[in-house]
């Protein structure tokens, strides 16, 4: 069968042979067992109702060994034949181009190249899903190439309910990940519902299908980077960032750090990630002894070297190797996957990966006592290296969050309202004030005729708008303005493409729309193919995370999550071709709400209408509520927002004068 014949038969009539396990990729580790015999028979019949009922018997016993062996049903039998990669947006059958673009972001998601455990369906972050099981993925693929432009496609974790009438403005699909009542969403309440096939954790671009790679984050990561060192007053150059994890996204770190112009040591304890960075070019050097790490480090530092290493074993060694031979660290973070810390988010030190991951599955609890030993040594050691002077911030990951509750010593001496942890978030910090007060958030764009050419076309488009716009910029805003013009212009030399022809860049309402203004006017034109508007998550208005992206929100306010909701609803009506909604995100399950959109540009009027309302209100939003938190950057975002646009009235907040609350 062609590959349009295969997406157009959706589940088949006809079973496919079973395929053999492939030892050859990376897959995701086993499950806990967590369902009692019962609920076993609840999976069983979850999975099943995919199946015509004379499938039942032969697919039955199948889906019990799934279960028992990897704590899910994955259904590997209905895995695809043809290879997994974006192609190019006419090779879709499909009736509905928004519908073709949104297919190549699903297989972008799950193409090799990008997915951390492609067979499970799973991008990033150990848990991050696209769909739950391969029936999802091609009842999906086929309700996307039966859909017109008058119907909308619901997904409910993973799972397509089904086309419905709608209209040629709303949203094409609707995603919802992990939505559980607020009682029911604590980490083994993920493991039971997940194990049931009844709800997934899409993570934030996973689920939503805007992950472009690590490229994703490492724009993002630079930019915390450079700011990290500007914060403690040093140059990068000859100077030492010691982090962890190169899955997903954390595998942007050490690219980050070599645009950054630093040193970078970056512990990974998954050997086969570890060797695919090293061929993709995201590490420059891997080595697996601490002595010889010590020596090349050294040596780096001496001659002031860029250079990104890979250590391929536990960063709590290279913690306390450093602090041992009185290696100075500059900057230190982690970002190993701690929003799940029990299913291979994070792992125990003096414990081979291999025996981890069997501990990990048949023996949970002392997995759990051995990751939290480990979490009060590592904070231990870095505690021991921030008295001697280095700068180290939480990168979100809930490294702080699941120290704590290991009993580490990461509290502050002195807590205030959203101050609780001796380290900042490097939002609190850093993206916060710097960023996304100020409306500049990570902002995606995808050229859906998968061609090289078109996307160097966009670099160059999208860094003469800027240019432009930084002529009339604000003093406030040239520091944001300048690095973004210098990242797109090393965009290409710095071969940050993994999978789809895809572009990230930090940039602000004004240009945003402008940008994608000037794309829409190129594909009008016939100079480019279509393009897909999209952005991470994690940004000014999306995500509603309180020891993240809202960790700079002092107003009490960091708790709630009706950014996000109001976020994806204005979008769905202001001309978003998809939008999603996740309980997840990269701080963990019931920690954050988080909400995305992709928008594809097609060179007409009504995509240029529809980006300049949709992208406006989608930055706006979220600076309209940190603005009332009484951020000062945010404040003087939202007024000169406001003189731009006269439609645009937001309730400025009046600031107390302190001297007069302290007189209580």
């Amino acid at each position: 069968m062609s590959f349009k014949d295969q997406i157009l038969e959706g589940i088949p009539s006809v079973l496919p042979p079973v395929k053999p396990y492939d030892d050859t990729i990376n897959h995701a580790p086993k499950r806990k067992e967590i369902l009692s015999a019962e609920e076993k028979k609840l999976a069983l019949q979850n999975a099943l109702r995919y199946f015509d009922p004379s499938q039942h018997a032969e697919l039955l016993p199948e889906f019990k060994n799934e279960l028992e062996t990897y704590g899910r049903i994955y259904m590997y039998r209905l895995r695809p034949d043809y290879r997994m990669y974006a192609r190019p947006l006419d090779a879709y059958p499909a009736q509905s181009k928004q519908a073709a673009a949104i297919m190549l972001m699903i297989q972008n998601n799950l193409d090799y190249a990008v997915a951390q455990h492609p067979h499970e369906l799973i991008t990033y972050g150990g848990n991050g899903a696209v769909f739950s099981n391969w029936a999802q993925y091609r009842l999906t693929m086929k309700y996307l190439a039966e859909m017109n432009d008058e119907q909308t496609l619901t997904i409910y974790s993973g799972h397509p309910m089904g086309l419905f009438p709608s209209h040629k403005e709303a949203p094409r699909v609707v995603v919802t990940n992990g939505m559980m009542i607020p009682n029911y969403s604590k980490p083994d309440d993920w493991e039971k519902f997940n194990a049931l096939g009844v709800t997934q954790y899409g993570q934030m671009t996973a689920g939503s299908y805007m992950y472009i790679g690590p490229q994703g984050i490492v724009h993002g990561t630079t930019i915390t980077v450079l700011n990290g060192f500007r914060k403690i007053n040093k140059s990068p150059r000859g100077n030492l960032f010691v982090t962890s994890g190169l899955g997903g996204m954390s595998g942007a770190q050490p690219k980050a750090g070599t645009i950054a112009g630093c040193i970078t040591v970056c512990a990974e304890v998954n050997p086969k990630i570890t060797q695919v960075r090293l061929d993709q070019g995201w590490i420059d050097e891997k080595i697996t002894d601490l002595d010889q790490l010590v020596a090349r480090v050294k040596k780096a530092k001496a001659d002031e070297e860029t250079v990104s290493i890979a250590y391929l074993g536990n960063i709590v060694d290279v913690w306390e190797k450093f602090d041992e031979e009185n290696i100075h660290i500059d900057l230190g973070s982690d970002q190993t996957s701690l929003h799940n810390p029990w299913a291979g988010g994070y792992y125990p030190v003096d414990i081979s990966f291999e025996d981890a991951n069997t501990m990990m599955a048949n023996n949970p609890e002392l997995f759990r006592e051995k990751v939290q030993e480990t979490l009060r040594r590592h904070a231990k050691a870095i505690n021991k290296h921030t008295n001697k002077g280095t700068y180290f911030f939480d990168y979100g990951n809930a490294f702080l969050l699941e120290a704590s509750r290991a009993g580490a010593d990461v509290m502050s001496d002195h807590p205030t309202l959203g101050r609780e942890f001796k380290f900042p978030s490097y939002v609190q910090d850093i993206m916060g004030p710097m960023c996304f007060d100020y409306g500049f958030g990570p902002f995606r764009w995808v050229c859906t005729s998968g061609k090289p050419e078109d996307l160097a076309k966009t670099d160059a488009i999208a860094c003469k708008v800027l240019e432009e716009i930084k002529l009339n910029s604000p003093d406030e805003i040239q520091q944001q303005m300048t690095d973004n013009i210098q990242w797109i212009k090393g965009a290409q030399e710095n071969k940050l493409v993994v999978g789809s022809q895809a572009r990230i860049l930090y940039a602000d309402a004004e240009g945003r729309m402008k940008i994608a203004q000037a794309f829409n006017d190129a594909i009008a034109k016939g100079d480019i193919g279509y393009v897909v508007l999209g952005r991470d998550h994690h940004d000014v208005s999306g995500t509603d995370s309180p020891y993240r992206e809202t960790s700079n929100i002092y107003d009490g306010s960091r708790f709630t999550a009706d950014m996000a909701i109001q976020n994806v609803i204005g979008d769905s009506f202001r001309g978003a071709t998809w939008v999603s909604i996740h309980n997840g995100g990269g701080v963990g399950w019931g920690e954050v709400i988080n909400g995305g959109f992709g928008m594809i540009l097609d060179g007409t009027k009504g995509a240029e209408r529809r980006l300049k309302s949709m992208l406006f209100w989608d930055v706006n939003n979220g600076i309209s509520r940190r603005s009332w938190a009484r951020n000062e950057g945010a404040i003087f975002a939202i007024k000169r927002a406001m003189a731009i646009e006269p439609n645009l009235k937001v309730t400025i907040p009046n600031l107390v004068d302190i001297d007069l609350l302290n007189s209580l």
